[in-house]
């Protein structure tokens, strides 16, 4: 039977496609054994089930991927039998295949740092960066060329497997059974691939999407071992706006539950002209901070950060911080302008030319002067632009910097004297100013100046050196900013990005995968002590404007971190499921899953679901969930991010 298949472009079109699936299914498998730690509590069965469900959507993505290809060899007529016309659609295979194998191995090392497979949001993440020749070149042949061997071998047999196909002939002679034969063929193919790309024959059935992989996995964060990267980025192709919820149908109701519209206190008091800066630091994990990880290792944990530990100890801190996002371009609109990245971050959402009134624009009518300071080059991540949408006036960046030398060769500028700019360049600011920093230094590849390689601890991970670097910036930073006359007169508040690598488990969950630190630090000793209730990024900027006394009505996604309510909650989306975290509880949600409770403090690795034994606590957190997801949304959809 085999022998009589032999050159029939039906089946060899099968066996070449039969390659990329294995290919493919490769892929996972080495996905998942460099991201072992991500997937605990997999057994062998469930590792066999979700490569099973895994042919489903490599299905989808190579379908979509390879239907030029597919096309060319089934149209009904006799050229496509032309040596020729098969080389030419040949390469065609072989070129589109490598950029679907290439994006699934770029994932099996970006993976920690985001939690997720790449989007379609990579395109316009990486649209403004300048150097993307050297990025890439870093990445693939310095830094990760054991992957690039192993991408470069997959594809060399893809050919080679192909090489052993043999060719195709035209086997049936008579024209009127060929063309017969071929139409009927050329239908039922395209039915296929119709289904391949829907995820299923029926009529009935909604073409599959990223959170149908749920069906195949036991936990959330499975999904991104069942799904493929290039699937992942053609389901998100033109994301469709968010959709009016109305869990709630009174708008009294509702806005008594969760209101982003802040009032000012009744209590007139004066407005405090203090100047106000903000330190974004750049995959700063919480887990790197010894003093805000006492009980790890047996209380034996030092972290990476004397300098931030020390500032601790006088300072405001906040224990149960956490990020709204997991990428830096999803941070700066959560900490500037109190919007979290729900389902994409907000700069690249449908939604990112709504009006915003980010914190530079509310503190430039007290007459601030507003700025922002990043070394990486200009446009870099979409920040030039974001922050002037957020009403910061002035922005500085690698080209106001002026000197390639301090260059990393990668990202921006070193951290040490980038940080040294900006403390000089504030000495020329009249006050009272507004002014943000966001490091680079740590940041992959985690390379260091070389008058400082070998000076800090290894560690147990790559970035825990360039985090020591950046620790070591950050106390000459204050050693020259003390010398300031603004300096006394100045709220400093230091937190991360977003978190990121970790080797603590309790820093793997979905929880633990967003903790930060946020410290606020008052020269004049006003603001100290310890907070344990749960806060996040959007709570900064509310938080900041209420500590000043600001009379007039705000918008805001967050709350006031300093004066807590029993409503006051942390919100962020992850594994295409909300989680919301009140009290000692974190609830996750969708409109499809039973929502799963656990408490957190006591669960540190979130195993217990106690949902049915704590009805009203589930029910109570559901209530603030949707409450926070109909405002949203409805704010959204009306571009009404602010106060009439």
């Amino acid at each position: 039977m085999l022998k009589s298949l032999k050159g029939n472009i039906y089946f060899v079109l099968t066996l070449r496609l039969l390659i990329i699936y294995f290919l493919y299914s490769f892929c996972r498998i080495i996905f998942y054994l460099n991201n072992l730690s991500f997937f605990s509590g997999i057994d062998f069965g469930s590792f066999l089930y979700i490569l099973y469900g895994g042919l489903k959507f490599d299905t989808t993505a190579i379908f979509y991927i390879n239907l030029i290809f597919i096309l060319s060899q089934v149209i009904p007529f006799k050229f496509r039998f032309n040596p020729g016309y098969q080389k030419v659609f040949l390469i065609v295979f072989y070129v589109t295949n490598a950029i679907g194998l290439l994006a699934n191995f770029v994932d099996i090392i970006y993976y920690p740092f985001t939690l997720k497979r790449t989007t379609a949001t990579v395109f316009s993440q990486f649209a403004n960066e300048n150097n993307m020749a050297s990025l890439l070149f870093r990445f693939v042949v310095i830094n990760y060329w054991y992957f690039t061997l192993l991408l470069i071998s997959s594809i060399i047999f893809m050919i080679l497997a192909n090489k052993k196909i043999s060719s195709v002939k035209l086997l049936i002679k008579n024209n009127l059974v060929f063309y017969i034969v071929s139409i009927a063929l050329f239908l039922l193919t395209i039915g296929f691939v119709i289904a391949g790309l829907r995820g299923g024959f029926r009529h009935s059935t909604r073409p599959i999407a990223i959170s149908n992989a749920g069906e195949f996995t036991q936990q959330p964060s499975e999904i991104n071992l069942v799904i493929n990267t290039p699937f992942s980025i053609i389901k998100t192709l033109g994301t469709e706006p968010l959709k009016i919820v109305d869990y709630f149908k009174d708008s009294i109701a509702l806005n008594k539950i969760y209101n982003p519209i802040h009032n000012p206190d009744s209590n007139k008091q004066s407005f405090r002209k203090k100047n106000i800066v903000f330190i974004i630091l750049e995959s700063f994990n919480k887990e790197y901070l010894g003093s805000f990880n006492k009980n790890l290792d047996g209380g034996k944990y030092k972290g990476y950060t004397p300098f931030l530990d020390s500032l601790k100890s006088v300072s405001l801190s906040f224990n149960n911080a956490y990020a709204n996002g997991r990428k830096s371009i999803e941070a700066l609109p959560s900490i500037l302008a109190s919007i979290p990245g729900i389902k994409e971050p907000f700069i690249l959402s449908y939604y990112s030319t709504n009006k915003i009134h980010g914190l530079g624009e509310l503190l430039a009518k007290k007459g601030y002067q507003t700025s922002f300071f990043h070394g990486a080059p200009n446009g870099s991540m979409g920040f030039t632009s974001f922050t002037k949408m957020a009403g910061v006036a002035h922005y500085y960046g690698m080209t106001e910097y002026n000197n390639d030398a301090d260059f990393d060769g990668m990202w921006g500028i070193w951290d040490e004297p980038f940080l040294q700019y900006w403390a000089k360049e504030m000495n020329t600011f009249k006050q009272p100013f507004f002014s943000t920093v966001f490091t680079v230094s740590s940041h992959h590849p985690f390379e260091l100046p070389d008058k400082y390689k070998g000076k800090f601890p290894k560690g147990t991970l790559p970035v825990h050196q360039n985090i020591g670097y950046t620790d070591l910036s950050l106390k000459e930073f204050f050693a020259t900013a003390k010398k300031s006359e603004w300096y006394q007169n100045t709220i400093f508040v230091i937190t991360a990005d977003h978190s990121s690598v970790s080797t603590h488990p309790e820093y793997k969950t979905s929880l633990g995968a967003f903790a930060i630190p946020i410290i606020i630090f008052d020269p004049s000793g006003e603001l100290k002590g310890t907070y344990d209730e749960p806060v996040q990024q959007i709570d900064i900027m509310p938080t900041i404007l209420n500590y000043l006394h600001y009379d007039k009505s705000y918008f805001a996604f967050g709350n006031d971190m300093l004066h807590r309510n029993s409503s006051a909650f942390v919100a962020q989306y992850i594994d295409e499921r909300y989680q919301i975290i009140i009290g000692d509880e974190v609830l996750k949600f969708d409109e499809h899953q039973a929502p799963e409770l656990y408490n957190y403090r006591d669960d540190v690795l979130l195993k217990h679901d106690i949902s049915k034994r704590k009805r009203a606590d589930k029910e109570r957190l559901e209530t603030n969930l949707k409450a926070f997801i109909q405002q949203y949304n409805q704010h959204m959809i009306d571009n009404s991010l602010g106060v009439k």
